[in-house]
């Protein structure tokens, strides 16, 4: 299969395609044909090797991506060939073709959510629900101000608050991510 692969730490010039082995299930573990791969700011720190987890040289880059299930090891239960998926973790790097991820870190992507929709699910959701609700212990009724509230954790931040039943203001730099912050149902911009 073709994988971006990283050999050592710098800039976007050290990804590189290459044909590796396609990786195969064992236990819990799932094959998924990655259809979209989600590219988070974490990815590029991990790829410039400032990230304190910075993973082992060589590797392949990317957590967050959506496909359907290739293979599954002999101990999956959630999970089964053709099912939609996307991914919250990933054990081979979800910038290739296919990539081996534990059962646990992989939910049902609904018919009606595309591939490019789900692979942008997992990092800016857990992110801002993690601020929102386990940090900041936001409640009903109070409000909040979500700074780039136009970006993929603001956005979702934006209507993890909304649902929660909170007043959001939020903030964005242009007059296009202002419209976005509109179009989210934010009460003030």
């Amino acid at each position: 299969m073709k994988a971006i692969v990283i050999q050592e730490y710098g800039e976007p010039e050290v990804m590189k395609v290459e044909v590796v082995d396609t990786p195969q299930p064992t236990g819990t573990q799932v094959l998924v044909k990655i259809e979209a791969a989600g590219v988070n700011p974490v990815d590029t720190y991990l790829r410039s090797g400032i990230h304190a987890h910075a993973p082992k040289l060589p590797y392949t880059p990317g957590k967050d991506g959506a496909g359907t299930v290739e293979a599954v090891g002999d101990r999956v239960s959630k999970f089964v060939v053709g099912d939609r998926v996307y991914s919250a973790g990933s054990i081979s790097g979800t910038y290739a073709e296919f990539a081996l991820c534990d059962e646990s870190h992989l939910g049902t992507l609904p018919d009606n959510v595309t591939f490019e929709q789900g692979a942008g699910v997992w990092t800016p959701y857990a992110t801002s629900y993690r601020a929102l609700f386990q940090k900041a212990a936001a409640k009903q009724g109070e409000t909040v101000l979500i700074h780039g509230a136009s970006g993929g954790v603001g956005v979702a931040a934006v209507q993890w608050a909304k649902n929660a039943g909170l007043k959001v203001i939020g903030t964005a730099s242009s007059d296009e991510g202002k419209q976005l912050v509109k179009d989210q149902g934010t009460d003030a911009v």
